[in-house]
């Protein structure tokens, strides 16, 4: 891909030692959803399944338009705040960065992996935390000797086991806000090239927030990039050096963190 071997050129040429590196690229990227509606009467699955053998259309499908022409570059060491009103396509470009959402047109490059933790992020609620810290270590990457190694800091790090042995129970007994604090808590245990979070530090209380926050600059000292989406503009401010605002899928304003909250609080009355 001429992309990857420009960029394959550019990491083998001399830089500047204050060189930003870029780690993620958005390029003009739209994004639309196909919507299946309607047909939910009877004889609805026959008549779908008679359209797909017959290779008929659905005349009931609405393309949303998610994400429209959206562009910006993430460099090494930014924590990159995402805000908008809801439905304006902040969680779905951080799906696509991560690689969940092709786009419809444009391009998305990122060098190393990129990983999104989100307040739905999958664990499994039949399993014990404690399992789910393993697996959960697992699938990021982490050896069975970095796991053991970091199992008591990541529980403690969570908060989960404050008020008894919650570590121990099935994670479909916790409440919404214990679950988002362990996986943020699974998912801050490693460096990351790029950490996508999406709404996890708006569970837990004001000393699970600090943590995190504290986390989050961890991560950008140890030279990765950071996005939040937070309808918490405090978190932002706190966290993050740059924001993106989007609106109904646009690109309305990329700058200092100020300035850009600023902004949005005056378009929004908050």
């Amino acid at each position: 891909m001429a992309v990857a071997e420009q960029q394959t050129a550019v990491k083998d040429a001399p830089a500047p030692a204050d060189a930003r590196v870029p780690t993620v690229i958005v390029d003009d990227v739209h994004i639309v959803y196909k919507v299946y509606g309607a047909g939910t009467g009877k004889g609805s699955a026959t008549a779908a399944l008679a359209r797909l053998i017959l290779r008929k259309g659905s005349p009931n499908v609405r393309r949303v338009h998610a994400v429209k022409g959206v562009s910006f570059t993430a460099y090494r060491g930014e924590a990159i705040g995402i805000i908008g009103s809801n439905g304006s396509g902040k969680s779905t470009i951080l799906r696509a960065i991560a690689g969940l959402l092709p786009p419809e047109s444009g391009k998305i490059y990122t060098d190393g992996q990129p990983s999104l933790l989100g307040v739905n992020a999958a664990l499994m609620n039949d399993l014990t935390g404690a399992t789910n810290v393993i697996l959960g270590g697992l699938a990021m990457g982490m050896s069975q000797e970095e796991i053991h190694e970091r199992y008591q800091g990541i529980v403690d790090f969570s908060g989960i086991n404050e008020k008894g042995d919650f570590i121990s129970l099935p994670m479909r007994t916790y409440s919404s806000g214990m679950a988002a604090r362990l996986r943020f808590s699974i998912a801050a245990a490693k460096n990351h090239d790029v950490l996508m979070i999406d709404e996890a530090l708006a569970t837990g209380d004001r000393a699970f927030q600090r943590r995190s926050e504290a986390r989050i600059r961890e991560l950008r000292k140890e030279a990765g990039t950071v996005f939040l989406v937070s309808h918490n503009n405090n978190s932002i401010r706190d966290t993050c050096d740059r924001v993106v605002w989007l609106e109904k899928g646009e690109l309305l304003m990329d700058g200092p963190t100020d300035e850009v909250i600023k902004a949005y609080e005056a378009h929004t009355g908050k």
